[in-house]
């Protein structure tokens, strides 16, 4: 395993990690500015708040449960919805109840590893898949991509974005993802790369609900059947159960000697803020 240190994302054009604190933090999405709540942002924001509701255009609110929560209209004629660029790549982006609005910035540097690593012959797996920019990186690149998510309306809302960035033929699956891997594994298929992204907690595409350190073992596991002798794996988590030293003994179980870097996953802000988004694990070719 190589030591290596904190890897940190990137901001591009069309977004912007403007600040973060007082558990929030303030992004621009193209033209568009929000304040979200992030856990992560324990520390004292960069500038206060009262000037953060001047930039932006919507701030989320949570509800008395913390689950769900509304949007808060703070400049007239805002958009719920619309689209920004990465690199040639378009996403649809659209105001949620959940707080997001379907990418996750921060796997940017996992997008560029994707593209940097991955062949035009090469067969790809998104697990976890989710709006699927990480599917859009791989189509774009020709390799056969398989989009995997138990969720029927975030894969509506992947088809749009390959639709936007002008791709075909993403291998669209809605299930859940270990059994999908475990049923690849027994055809005697293989990947020769894997991304996986898995939330602490999930809900299967038949209303199972599991948590990832449940999980984590078998499926990583399964996860090493299908990656090719000669394949590269990513995977981030975010569940405080699942630190760098429990991915370490996995990884060093299931991914003995193949490269590894193991390490945190970072963004910083415009104003000198350090936001943490989870472990990183890279299995490389």
């Amino acid at each position: 395993m190589s030591e290596n240190p904190r890897i940190y994302s990137k901001s591009w054009d069309d977004y912007e990690l403007l600040d973060a604190g007082g558990g929030k933090k303030l992004e621009r999405w193209g033209k568009i500015i929000t304040i979200r709540p992030e856990l992560q942002a324990y520390f004292h924001s960069g500038k206060p708040f009262p000037e953060w509701r001047e930039l932006a255009h919507w701030e989320f609110v949570e509800d008395a449960k913390g689950q769900t929560g509304k949007w808060k209209n703070l400049k007239k004629d805002s958009p719920r919805k619309w689209v920004i660029t990465y690199k040639r790549l378009k996403f649809v982006l659209e105001l949620t109840k959940f707080k997001h609005i379907g990418l996750f910035p921060e796997q940017q540097s996992n997008w560029d590893f994707i593209d940097q690593h991955l062949k035009s012959e090469d067969r790809f797996l998104n697990l976890f898949a989710y709006t699927g920019a990480a599917s859009c990186v791989a189509r774009n690149i020709g390799a056969d991509t398989f989009h995997v998510d138990s969720a029927k309306s975030v894969m509506t809302w992947a088809n749009q974005n390959m639709d936007e960035s002008r791709l075909l033929n993403i291998r669209w699956v809605h299930e859940d993802a270990l059994k999908f891997v475990q049923r690849e594994e027994k055809r005697g298929n293989k990947f020769q790369g894997i991304v996986m992204d898995p939330p602490a907690w999930g809900i299967g595409a038949k209303g199972e609900k599991w948590k990832l350190e449940d999980k984590i073992d078998e499926l990583m596991g399964a996860a090493s059947n299908v990656l090719d002798k000669d394949g590269f794996l990513i995977m981030n988590t975010y569940s405080p159960m699942v630190d760098v030293n429990f991915i370490t003994e996995l990884s060093d179980i299931y991914f003995e000697g193949r490269e590894k870097q193991i390490t945190e996953l970072y963004m910083e802000t415009n104003t000198d803020k350090f936001m943490y988004y989870g472990n990183l694990l890279r299995v490389k070719r």
